[in-house]
């Protein structure tokens, strides 16, 4: 008997029970179990080459426990059903899953476009690995620059993040995609901001999109993960190819809790959004700040691309200080005691973290010089958050 509740086109719906396993011999757990494995053991020599020649033509079939069993799988469907794609793979971290389609679709001699707000260890991966290999990335600014103009012959994928990271600029994914579809170049976009939720590249053009599981999807701040969702059978091929080649791998505790925060994807980032929108408006109402930033707000510049395309926003919220410089913007965050100072986000807790000067030189979309703070709003009450914000800047910024 299968699994119920893949009947709905209601998402949440669909995203609750993707992956749930089936009911055997009339009943079974409500979540798929931790399944764990080395070794894969088979009925007979004939069953082991017949599944061997069946994941070598393409099928999601595991003859070693690093393929995944159960719980990865299960996963993969979800993941797969979140972002409205044909197949999803797993890696250990998301600079792993975007280091796999780097890989997967690049050669010597091959050009890919990057857009330059895009996750800043992209440039690391760049500089340290795909310049050896003879593969050049050129960075452009997708709302200044004419993207058609810049594609070559050897151009070969088109690399995106909507929003960025940092300063969350919103890009115009239809027309870009439409641009690299039309010259017959795949798009993949970073959509860790969006959980997945808000936001399905693949239905706005993209081919391939990607995110840091670590991220909302796990929920917890306590898993290493990545995902990448393709949209097309070649496209899986060629990702399969890479994924066996570079040996990537999640343990199945990590899978597990994964698709366990998947199933509450939905709530969370509805109360991240509630609280980062309250946040957000208080900032941009304090004399101290000089600049918000998050797409939500209608005086974002990059709000009515948001409106048009997704479906809410995330926790993440920046802000410039007003005649501040890098000693304050240190002091500040040292005085903040519910946000604590880290380098992620898309957990339940808040977090703070001063965006490194020489990152936001990267963005074309920004000309300014203050410190910025960026701030990941958690699910405490904002009341708290705000109140923990406001004795930061009497005690620093006064």
């Amino acid at each position: 008997m299968s699994a119920p509740g893949h009947h709905s086109d209601r998402a949440a719906t669909r995203l609750l029970h993707a992956g749930a396993p089936a009911l055997r011999d009339g009943a079974g757990p409500v979540n798929v179990p931790v399944v764990r494995t080395s070794t894969v053991r088979f009925a007979s020599q004939q069953e082991l080459d017949a599944r061997h020649h069946r994941r070598a033509a393409g099928e999601r079939i595991a003859t070693y426990g690093r393929h995944g069993l159960d719980t990865h799988q299960a996963l993969e469907d979800a993941l797969t059903t979140l972002e409205g794609g044909h197949r999803a793979f797993l890696a250990p971290s998301g600079l792993s899953a975007i280091t796999l389609v780097l890989l997967g679709l690049l050669g010597p001699g091959d050009h890919a476009l990057v857009s330059d707000s895009v996750y800043a260890p992209v440039r690391r991966v760049d500089k340290t690995l795909l310049q050896r290999l003879g593969i050049t990335l050129e960075y452009f600014s997708p709302a200044h620059d004419d993207l058609d103009a810049r594609i070559r012959p050897e151009t070969r994928l088109v690399y995106l993040e909507s929003p960025s990271s940092l300063l969350f600029e919103v890009l115009d994914l239809p027309r870009l995609t439409a641009i690299a579809r039309a010259r017959g170049v795949p798009v993949a976009v970073d959509n860790t901001w969006s959980g997945g939720w808000f936001l399905q590249p693949l239905r706005l053009g993209a081919n391939l999109s990607i995110q840091a599981s670590t991220k909302y999807i796990a929920g917890h701040s306590d898993v290493m993960q990545g995902a990448v969702v393709v949209d097309s059978p070649a496209l899986a091929e060629r990702i399969a190819s890479a994924h066996e080649a570079l040996g990537l791998t999640v343990g199945a505790d990590d899978a597990y809790l994964a698709l366990r925060g998947l199933r509450t994807l939905p709530v969370r980032l509805a109360q991240h959004e509630r609280n980062a929108t309250e946040v957000a408006q208080w900032l941009q109402a304090h004399p101290q700040v000089g600049r918000v930033f998050y797409p939500a707000l209608p005086e974002d510049p990059g709000h009515a691309l948001w409106r048009r395309d997704f479906s809410g926003a995330s926790g993440l919220v920046s802000f410039a200080l007003r005649g501040g410089d890098a000693s304050r913007a240190a002091a500040f965050v040292d005085a903040l005691r519910l946000f604590a100072l880290g380098a992620s986000w898309g957990g339940y807790e808040s977090l703070a973290l001063i965006a490194a000067p020489e990152r936001l030189r990267e963005h074309r979309s920004w000309q300014g010089d203050a410190p910025v703070i960026r701030l990941h709003i958690g699910l405490e009450d904002p009341r708290d958050l705000l109140a923990d914000l406001d004795q930061a800047f009497h005690l620093t910024l006064a």
